[in-house]
């Protein structure tokens, strides 16, 4: 933490203790806006630090508040132009001209059980960027990151919708390939990993990294081998241009779909000849709102309609970051631990949901944390942004995307 993030600390102190009959439970907490000191970053957009004490220590952490009313103020993604790419919240933010933001969601950040398997750093759940589905959710058994609370899957998002309300929603993928022959449901877009027997399309959108990982792993087991029944298809211009066996890897051109599929999808693939027309459809619908998204991120729910989620975790500890959605989508709060305390040990999920709600957040969602987790600001006059935390690494840790924060005016 700099000494000029010092200087802002808020006087706010959220006091989290324990309670043996409910995990834990906050208590003595001073409201959100008592005392608070905090600085503007751009109409619309505050950044403050507090303090959060727990029965282990005071951990330090860094708020943004992002008024959605001030229509000078936008929410995106922040990535690095390909799902299966990385680089640092800082890089993406001055890239994409963000005044402000935070890591996103957890990644295929490691293929240790498949050894010569390119780990293709993409996301784990959905993501929007500017209006557009740049991918789908992996099979929850092939994900990285905590377990999830009972009831919650990779579909889980974080969105903005078109009408500038911040809201906790499920994307699903529907899509399908269709042929004189009939049509085949499409299982993937743009993603690590494929359901076992499915067909998932890759485009443009998802860099030049190996396609094999996609057909690693198993529904309920990541590290499960590779499956040796694949098959790939190239279509351009609503046509099969090349077949392989095996999934192949670099750049997709644009108006360019890559087929690949595994088990019975590798079986239904083989039937498409070169020349055949084809049509590839896909789509995220989303679960409870019919509004569309402008921008999206995968994570986790913590807290819905003001109440944490049973049964999060409340013994294991951790750096996390997190978003808050409050005064009815209006307002979102985007909240990074300080690695610093780390040896503190950070909190518990339980713990995180409880710090939301008295920021005044109604529904929480976590993102990824530990070396992960950084959050950016980009001073009045400033040309780059810097980093407010201390990665609990030593130094910022490349991801797949972010929450970028962004100043019309």
């Amino acid at each position: 933490m700099t000494r000029r993030s010092r200087r802002f600390r808020t006087a706010l102190t959220v006091l989290v203790a324990w309670s043996a009959l409910t995990g834990a439970a906050l208590v003595g907490a001073v409201p959100a806006g008592a005392a608070s000191k905090t600085r503007s970053i751009t109409p619309g957009v505050r950044y403050s630090t507090l303090d959060i004490r727990t029965a282990r220590g005071v951990m330090h952490a860094h708020l943004l508040t992002v008024d959605l009313r001030d229509p000078r103020v936008g929410v995106d993604l922040l990535h690095p132009r390909a799902v299966a790419a990385r680089a640092t919240v800082s890089r993406l933010a001055d890239a994409q001209g963000a005044v402000a933001g935070v890591n996103g969601d957890f990644f295929n950040v490691a293929e240790t059980q498949h050894p010569g398997v390119e780990a293709t750093g993409a996301a784990v759940g959905p993501a929007v960027a500017n209006g557009r589905a740049l991918k789908s959710a992996v099979p929850r058994g092939q994900r990285f990151g905590p377990a999830l609370p009972p009831g919650a899957g990779t579909e889980e998002v974080l969105g903005v919708g078109t009408d500038r309300r911040a809201r906790l929603d499920r994307l699903h993928l529907t899509g399908s390939v269709t042929t004189a022959a009939g049509r085949l449901p499409l299982g993937g877009l743009n993603q690590y990993a494929l359901r076992q027997g499915s067909i998932g399309a890759y485009t443009s959108a998802w860099g030049s990294a190996s396609r094999v990982r996609p057909t690693c792993g198993t529904d309920s087991h990541r590290g499960a081998p590779c499956s040796r029944d694949t098959f790939e298809v190239t279509v351009r211009g609503g046509r099969v241009v090349a077949r392989a066996a095996r999934p192949g890897r670099g750049p997709i051109p644009r108006g360019t779909t890559v087929l690949v599929g595994r088990e019975a999808g590798a079986h239904r693939l083989r039937t498409l000849v070169r020349g055949r027309q084809i049509q590839v459809q896909h789509r995220l619908v989303a679960g409870s709102s019919g509004v569309p998204y402008r921008f999206a991120v995968g994570g986790f729910p913590l807290l819905r309609h003001g109440t944490a989620l049973s049964g999060l975790d409340a013994a294991t500890t951790a750096v996390r970051t997190a978003a808050g959605v409050a005064d009815g989508g209006r307002r979102l709060l985007l909240l990074a631990l300080d690695g610093s305390d780390a040896r503190h040990g950070g909190l518990t999920l339980f713990e995180l949901a409880s710090v939301l709600r008295t920021l005044g957040a109604t529904d929480g969602f976590n993102l990824d944390g530990g070396t992960s987790t950084t959050l950016v600001t980009r001073l009045p006059g400033a040309h780059r942004v810097t980093v407010r935390n201390h990665p609990s690494g030593g130094a910022e840790r490349p991801v797949a995307d972010g929450i970028g924060v962004f100043s019309r005016r």
